[in-house]
């Protein structure tokens, strides 16, 4: 058993060990002893917590008298599509579900990991590879679906007489943000949490606390920067002026 491995990973692994390597197989992985690792689980625990948290939301939600949580909620949604309208303009109601998302995740993700006995998911290059690819294929997607095959042109530059330079180098600039998204966010992760650990173990008086409001300030900005990202290239794909 790995010294690392979550008191939730752990009870997995004891226990439902068999569906992880059923899981490993569906991939075309090889099985292995203990197959649940800690950031599929922290996963798993974000998106119950989520699931709970709209719930509650929904069946609370009143329009003459709004609760604390609704509340909370309306101030979310008015800061997501001002962001997102200062990116895209008022078409970008369309795309305020995708972004929302992103943001929750991610967010409730950087920040779980404040809680003893859990950790930050996104502390994980696997689970911020999957947010970067999740925004690179739906933005491509948004493009093809607005602009049609036309938004092949985007990749051929101004003029169509640059069109042989600049479409390799507009393939590799789209083939390197999904990189950059997951390099940013998850170095920023890993490092805050790498940090916190260390001064915690150091001192218990004090300085512990300013260094968990630092992590959770950098959880919350980085959150935000991957959001205002997603943002701009989903506004840059579905644009009709090229």
């Amino acid at each position: 058993m790995q010294e690392s491995e979550l008191w939730i990973t752990r009870i997995f692994n004891d226990r439902f060990s068999d569906l992880g390597n059923a899981a490993l197989q569906l991939v075309g992985m090889h099985p292995q002893a203990r197959p649940w690792a800690n950031y599929v689980l922290m996963q798993f625990v974000v998106i119950a917590l989520l699931v709970v948290v709209f719930a509650v939301l929904r069946a609370r939600l009143s329009a003459t008298n709004p609760g604390t949580l609704q509340q909370t909620f309306e101030l979310f949604y008015g800061f997501v599509r001002g962001q997102a309208e200062n990116q895209m303009g008022h078409a970008a109601s369309r795309y305020l579900t995708f972004f929302g998302t992103i943001f929750i995740f991610i967010l409730v993700s950087n920040l779980i990991g404040m809680i003893p006995a859990f950790e930050s998911p996104t502390m994980n290059a696997p689970v911020t590879l999957g947010c970067a690819m999740a925004t690179f294929l739906y933005y491509h997607l948004m493009g093809l679906q607005v602009n049609g095959f036309k938004y092949i042109l985007q990749f051929m530059g101004p003029k169509w007489w640059l069109a042989g330079l600049m479409f390799p180098i507009e393939i590799v600039s789209h083939l390197a943000r999904p990189l950059a998204l997951t390099i940013r966010l998850y170095a920023n992760m890993f490092a805050g949490e790498q940090v916190t650990i260390v001064f915690v173990g150091l001192t218990y008086l004090g300085f512990p606390v300013l260094f968990m409001v630092l992590h959770a300030f950098v959880g919350v900005v980085q959150a935000y920067i991957f959001m205002l990202l997603t943002m701009f290239y989903v506004g840059s794909a579905v644009a009709h002026e090229h």
